[in-house]
């Protein structure tokens, strides 16, 4: 991979981010009951298999108020990488839309208290929310006792994507549930051997850089390190940590030369043609697998990235409502519609993620994401945390990674060169 890596920890940019927010003030929310004729919702998703778990969303809601005209204002970049910046814009010049797509955790929970987006406290007592989603994901979208956003669906995050036929041209073994970093590294330079392109990697969206170092981080402290992360104990400087930025090293020098150019869906949609051998990538590429016409278990498979078989890593896609939404009473209808058990077993199927509620048969759904949903989000799951940095300091940052919590500027030094 041409160039060399370099991470830095920007808290600046995500004080920017705040700031920008900030500048639109609490103020008090537009009426929840008036009725109006139009609702605008801004996502990213606009790949082949995003685009048709989003327009799930539209459907339940258009199915509900077909007097309504729904705006799907989707900006691309993944990750939210552009839209994000354009919300920023419209939240500054105080013209928000009226639904925006965000994460769980400091994402949602930073426009609460900013107060930007309103309390959903009311979509939940009536679906039973409280009682019918995992607690993880619960605790993440509350701010001062109450929700301020409605989860769509939960993907796992630490997961080892393969071609099929590309492993077995280069004797290979199919990676088992023991899996470990040392063979996977082993493995990328046998793969390169046989004259393939060892790992998919589509850095021109940040984000997935951003995950796949986050994979390598948890192989090497575990769950509890995890926790200790979370809490600001984390000591950057430790040897396992060490060890982590040592593996994501090795990893990245058998990423694919052209990983600059892609996106995401690009780098799925090559390993699906057999243009490289792995990937590391939340399920999102599950859906885009299929989306491509792969076929699970034989063109492709997917194992819990090395070293983290006992961890479900989530990414939660939230959706909320601004506090001055032109259209608040049809914002808070899309977002009652989500929960529906029918919609999240649509929007599953689409999405590759699982069910963020408990009540939902996930029988029919593919292999993949039967087994999914029974490694499922404990109580004691584990949430992404780096994936919100990455995304606020697109906003300011010039496409620079950086870091959230403690961590210690680093250098690619930390980890040896990254160059072809």
């Amino acid at each position: 991979m041409s160039g060399r890596w370099r991470f830095t920890l920007l808290a600046a940019a995500v004080a920017a981010v705040a700031a920008v927010v900030s500048a639109c003030g609490s103020q008090s929310p537009t009426s929840p009951v008036t009725s109006t004729k139009q609702l605008e919702v801004v996502s990213w998703w606009t790949s082949p298999s995003e685009s048709a778990a989003l327009n799930d969303l539209f459907a339940t809601f258009r199915q509900s108020n077909p007097g309504v005209t729904a705006i799907n204002a989707a900006v691309a970049g993944g990750a939210g990488s552009n839209a994000i910046v354009e919300l920023a814009k419209r939240l500054q010049r105080n013209d928000p839309p009226d639904v925006w797509q965000t994460f769980a955790g400091k994402s949602v929970q930073g426009y609460a208290s900013r107060g930007v987006i309103r309390s959903v406290a009311s979509i939940f007592a009536a679906e039973r929310l409280s009682e019918r989603m995992n607690r993880t994901i619960l605790t993440a979208l509350m701010h001062d006792h109450q929700p301020y956003g409605v989860p769509t669906g939960a993907h796992r995050s630490n997961v080892l994507w393969f071609n099929t036929k590309l492993l077995e041209r280069a004797g290979v073994a199919r990676p088992s549930s023991n899996y470990t970093i040392d063979s996977f590294i082993s493995d990328l330079k046998k793969i390169k051997a046989s004259g393939s392109t060892p790992l998919c990697l589509g850095a021109k969206d940040p984000f997935t850089t951003v995950e796949l170092f986050e994979n390598t981080l948890l192989s090497s402290i575990g769950t509890r390190g995890w926790q200790h992360m979370i809490h600001n104990g984390l000591d950057w400087r430790s040897k396992q940590v060490q060890t982590a930025l040592k593996n994501f090293g090795a990893i990245l020098r058998y990423a694919d030369p052209e990983a600059n150019q892609l996106t995401w869906d690009q780098a799925t949609k090559k390993l699906a043609a057999g243009g490289c051998a792995f990937e590391s990538m939340n399920d999102s590429a599950f859906g885009e697998l299929i989306a491509d016409g792969a076929h699970e278990g034989t063109g492709f498979d997917g194992v819990a990235f090395p070293g983290t078989q006992g961890s479900f890593l989530a990414v939660v896609d939230v959706f909320v409502a601004a506090t001055k939404a032109k259209n608040a009473k049809n914002a808070l209808a899309f977002l009652s519609g989500i929960s529906n058990p029918a919609t999240q077993l649509a929007f599953s199927r689409h999405k590759g993620s699982i069910p963020v509620v408990h009540d939902v048969d996930v029988s029919s759904l593919p292999a993949y994401q039967r087994k999914s949903s029974k490694a499922g989000i404990r109580p004691s799951g584990l949430l992404s945390v780096m994936r919100w940095v990455s995304s606020a300091t697109t906003v300011v940052g010039g496409g620079t990674v950086s870091w959230p919590l403690g961590m210690a500027a680093i250098s690619g030094n930390d980890f040896g060169a990254v160059s072809s």
